[in-house]
């Protein structure tokens, strides 16, 4: 199973609002997750990001790959593969 780290889109329309999951690859964007490890709010300025650091920390040592927006994030929260 590819585990992935991602956004997971909430909050109404044309004001989103971002949940950071780890997921499996194959599962729709908004659909099951394994866990939710944060979020993060485009909508402020600067932009707000929360992380639970061990947690993310656990699922890239397992293998889990963050997406492109994810690793941005993570480098920002400093947490390094």
């Amino acid at each position: 199973m590819a585990v992935k780290i991602r956004l997971r889109r909430m909050g109404r329309k044309k004001a989103p609002f971002y949940r950071i999951v780890v997921a499996d690859s194959r599962s729709p964007r908004d659909g099951k997750c394994i866990e939710e490890i944060g979020t993060y709010d485009p909508n402020c300025d600067p932009s707000a990001y929360k992380v639970d650091e061990e947690k993310a920390k656990k699922w890239l040592a397992n293998g889990a790959k963050p997406t492109d927006t994810v690793e941005k994030i993570l480098k920002l929260a400093g947490i390094e593969k």
